[in-house]
């Protein structure tokens, strides 16, 4: 009986000291995915409340990741991503990911709906194109990999607009030309804040002639496995066929490609974004 008992102690201390790591490895990079995220930098108690650690547990992890230049602070002791951290995780390899997950997504989407198909990421306060499918119509828009346009009157940049965390949405904004490409462009502020929160009600964004006069185009945001926005992406084409009756119709397909896209990215459906788990805290 006694070396029944002791065999069990052993097994259930060996369960214990293997799940150990991981839960250690799980909670790094919760802060990695925050702070990606947060660009300005955040504070200790900010990175303790939106990881779910308690402050001296979130200020011996920041301490050995600064360390070790995976994460630096500034003259106000906010904490960054680190020199050491960003070689390991450049954006283009990233890009490259998004892109290849999503390329068969993008083409099912185009030959649902016979428009041109895009994938847009933010990089640098501008959004950039990294894939584009040209419609098979003659009379198409013409968008090119590479390209890049202002977020706040496309529909790709509105997409991840609304659902990037507060305080990153509001310092993009704050270091951005907001751009009037059209009369129809957003470029008040306070008027893009009333516009991204229709985004999120509805869960699309609607680019009506903002960027090119006669244009349209519908996007969806896609997240991430951490639950962050990564990237969006669209359905674009002239208003005489990008017209109301479609608008519905071309926001149901463009939301479903940007899910699919998001499970390859290893997104649950079921689990709360970031913005959204805030707003059930200040609720």
């Amino acid at each position: 009986m006694a070396r029944q008992k002791t065999t069990e102690f052993k097994q259930v201390k060996a369960r214990r000291s293997s799940s150990a790591p991981v839960g250690v490895l799980t909670k790094v990079l919760k802060i990695f995915d925050l702070l990606d995220c947060s660009p300005g930098g955040l504070q200790l108690r900010n990175i303790a409340e939106d990881t779910g650690l308690n402050k001296s547990t979130a200020y011996r992890f920041l301490a050995h990741l600064e360390r070790e230049g995976y994460l630096v602070r500034d003259l106000t002791g906010a904490y960054l991503i680190g020199p050491r951290l960003m070689r390991l995780g450049a954006n283009s390899t990233y890009q490259a990911t998004i892109s290849k997950l999503g390329r068969p997504v993008l083409e099912t989407l185009r030959r649902q709906t016979g428009e041109t198909v895009n994938l847009g990421v933010l990089d640098s306060g501008e959004v950039l194109y990294l894939d584009v499918l040209e419609s098979p119509h003659h009379f198409r828009l013409s968008s090119q990999m590479g390209m890049r346009r202002p977020v706040n009157c496309t529909a790709l940049g509105k997409a991840m607009l609304a659902w990037l965390p507060p305080s990153s949405r509001d310092e993009l904004l704050a270091n951005v030309r907001m751009e009037k490409r059209t009369p129809q462009s957003i470029v008040q502020p306070g008027d893009l804040l009333v516009e991204l929160g229709r985004v999120q009600r509805r869960g699309y964004a609607l680019d009506n002639e903002e960027v090119e006069p006669g244009a349209c185009c519908v996007a969806a945001p896609i997240f991430d496995s951490s639950t962050l926005i990564a990237a969006s992406v669209s359905v674009s084409g002239p208003v005489t066929r990008m017209n109301r009756n479609r608008i519905s119709e071309m926001a149901k397909a463009v939301k479903e490609a940007a899910d699919e896209i998001s499970r390859r990215l290893g997104y649950k459906q079921n689990e709360p974004t970031l913005s959204a788990r805030r707003s059930q805290r200040r609720a």
